[in-house]
C-alpha cells in the first residue's frame, strides 16, 4: 500500500513571513516545541503545513497558495482579523485553555452571554476556513494531523467536504475532566466533542488526559478512539544549541554568577498553570526554615511574560515580580542575591542555565507534558535533580527518578527543595542516568510516526 501524503494543521505555523532587503517575501523558521520538533522531520518532503496568517506579510503569502519557505511547504490561511482575535483570545485562550487546565474562575469568568456566543461563532468560522484550505490542497486519501484545541472542529467540516481524508488530532494540553467541561454550554460541549469524535484517533501526552477526553465525549453521547504518545526533545536540536557560541558565553556568565553555591533553576513562561509563584514561596520558606541554605544557593529564575493581553496574566506577572523582590529584600546580603531574575525570552541563555543547574524546578498545577523537564534531563552536565509535580504529563514517564514537589503545599515543597539540594552525588548520578535513558526513548520522529500510524 502506498504511503499516504501528510498535511499538518496548526494555529501557529512553522515560519513567519517578512520582507527581505529586496522587498520580496521570505519565510523565517519560528520557535516553539511543536515547530522545533516537527519542522526538521518534514523539511524537504511533500508534507504541507497549514497555519493561520498572523501578520500582513503572512496574509500576502496566503494569496500564493502553498509556498516553499525554509525547506517547508507552507499554506497560510488569511482570516478575518476580528474572527481570529475572538476565536484565539476569547474561546481558545480564555475558555478552553482554562477549562482544560482546571482553572476556570467560577465566580467571574466565563459568562456565556451574547458576546461570548459571538466569539464562538468566530471560532467556528476560523475552523471552517482551515477545513476549506485543507480540502483544497490535500492529495487524495491524505492523513491530516490537526494540532491542539484551537482547531477542534476542522475534522467534522472536512468529513463533509473530503470524506477521503483521514484526520488525527493531537492535544498538547491536558484535557478537562467531565465535571470541568460541564461548565460550558451543553450545545458547545456537544459540538466540541463531536468535532474530536470526527477524527480517526485523538492523541495525548498522558493517559490521564486521554481518559478525561473519553469521559467528556461519553457525557454528550460520543465515543473517542484515543492513543498516548508523549513528545520528547530533539537531541540534535539540543546539541546544536549547546554548541552555539552564545550558549557558551551564557554558561561562563552563569558560572561566575553562581560560584561555588548550589544552583536551583527555573525556565518557563510566566503562565498561570506553570505555578511559578508557589515555587518562589517555597524557596522563601526553605530559607526561613533551613538557615543553613542562606548564602549557599542561588535560584535562577529565567521566566518571561506570556499572554499579556489577558488581564489575569498581567496581574500574575506583577505578583511574581513583587514576590521575588520581597524574597531578595528579606534574605539577600551584600554578596548574595537569593533569586536572580531574568525575565526575557533568551533561549540559549535558558539552555545554558539547564546545563549548569544542580536542581531544576518544574511544579505545574496541570500541564499537558512539560517539555522543559525532559530537555533539562538531556542538557544537564551536573547530574541535576529534577523536581517535578504530579500535574505534569511528563510525570507518567519520569516519576520514579524525580523528587516529587507539591504544586499547592509550599511547606512540603520547601522540604522537596531541601531534599534535592542535599542529595548525595551517587544518588544524583544514578537518578540522572535512569532519567536520560527514559527521555531518550521518545523522539519527535517517534511522536510524529505514532500519529501517522493511527490511519
Amino acid at each position: 500500500m502506498a504511503e499516504r501524503a501528510t498535511v499538518i494543521v496548526s494555529n501557529r505555523g512553522p515560519v513567519s513571513f517578512r520582507r527581505g532587503p529586496d522587498g520580496a517575501l521570505e519565510g523565517r523558521r519560528g520557535a516553539g516545541g511543536l515547530v522545533s520538533g516537527l519542522a526538521p522531520l518534514v523539511a524537504g518532503t511533500s508534507t504541507t503545513w497549514v497555519a493561520a496568517a498572523l501578520s500582513e506579510e503572512d496574509r500576502e503569502a496566503s494569496a500564493s497558495g502553498v509556498v516553499e519557505a525554509d525547506g517547508l511547504r507552507v499554506r497560510t490561511v488569511a482570516l478575518d482579523p476580528e474572527d481570529l482575535r475572538q476565536a484565539y483570545d476569547v474561546v481558545s485562550n480564555r475558555t478552553l485553555w482554562f477549562a482544560h487546565h482546571g482553572m476556570l474562575d467560577h465566580f467571574r469568568e466565563p459568562t456565556f452571554d451574547a458576546t461570548w456566543f459571538a466569539a464562538w461563532g468566530a471560532y467556528r468560522r476560523v475552523n471552517l476556513a482551515f477545513a476549506e484550505a485543507v480540502a483544497d490542497l490535500a492529495p487524495e486519501g491524505a492523513v491530516v494531523l490537526v494540532q491542539d484545541y484551537h482547531l477542534t472542529l476542522v475534522a467534522a467540516a472536512l468529513a463533509e467536504r473530503r470524506p477521503d481524508l483521514v484526520c488525527v488530532h493531537f492535544s498538547h494540553t491536558p484535557f478537562a475532566r467531565p465535571a470541568e467541561l460541564a461548565v460550558l454550554p451543553e450545545a458547545v460541549r456537544a459540538e466540541l466533542m463531536g468535532g474530536l469524535a470526527a477524527h480517526a484517533a485523538c492523541g495525548f501526552h498522558s493517559e490521564r488526559w486521554a481518559a478525561a477526553a473519553r469521559g467528556c465525549a461519553r457525557a454528550v453521547g460520543h465515543e473517542l478512539t484515543t492513543f498516548v504518545s508523549p513528545l520528547g526533545p530533539d537531541p540534535a536540536d539540543l546539541a546544536s544549541s549547546t554548541a552555539a557560541p552564545a550558549c557558551g558565553e551564557a554558561l561562563a556568565r552563569l558560572d561566575g554568577l553562581v560560584g561555588d553555591r548550589a544552583f536551583l533553576v527555573r525556565v518557563d513562561r510566566i503562565e498561570l498553570s506553570k505555578n511559578i509563584l508557589r515555587g518562589f514561596l517555597a524557596f522563601d520558606h526553605l530559607l526561613a526554615s533551613r538557615p543553613e541554605w542562606r548564602g549557599r544557593v542561588v535560584f535562577g529564575a529565567f521566566v518571561y511574560p506570556s499572554r499579556e493581553g489577558v488581564e489575569a496574566y498581567r496581574r500574575y506577572r506583577e505578583d511574581v515580580d513583587r514576590t521575588i523582590a520581597e524574597v531578595n529584600e528579606r534574605w539577600g546580603t551584600e554578596g548574595w542575591t537569593p533569586i536572580v531574575y531574568e525575565p526575557d525570552d533568551d533561549y540559549l541563555r535558558s539552555v545554558a542555565a539547564l546545563r549548569r543547574a544542580d536542581a531544576v524546578v518544574v511544579n505545574p498545577i496541570r500541564d499537558g507534558l512539560n517539555l522543559v523537564a525532559k530537555e533539562s534531563v538531556l542538557l544537564n552536565e551536573r547530574d541535576a535533580v529534577l523536581l517535578l509535580s504530579e500535574g505534569a504529563g511528563a510525570w507518567d514517564e519520569l516519576a520514579d527518578d524525580v523528587v516529587p514537589i507539591d504544586a499547592w503545599d509550599v511547606v512540603a515543597a520547601a522540604g522537596s527543595l531541601h531534599r534535592a539540594l542535599a542529595m548525595g552525588a551517587e544518588e544524583r548520578a544514578e537518578r540522572a542516568a535512569r532519567l536520560r535513558r527514559v527521555v531518550a526513548e521518545r523522539t519527535p520522529a517517534r511522536w510524529f510516526a505514532d500519529q501517522q500510524a493511527q490511519v
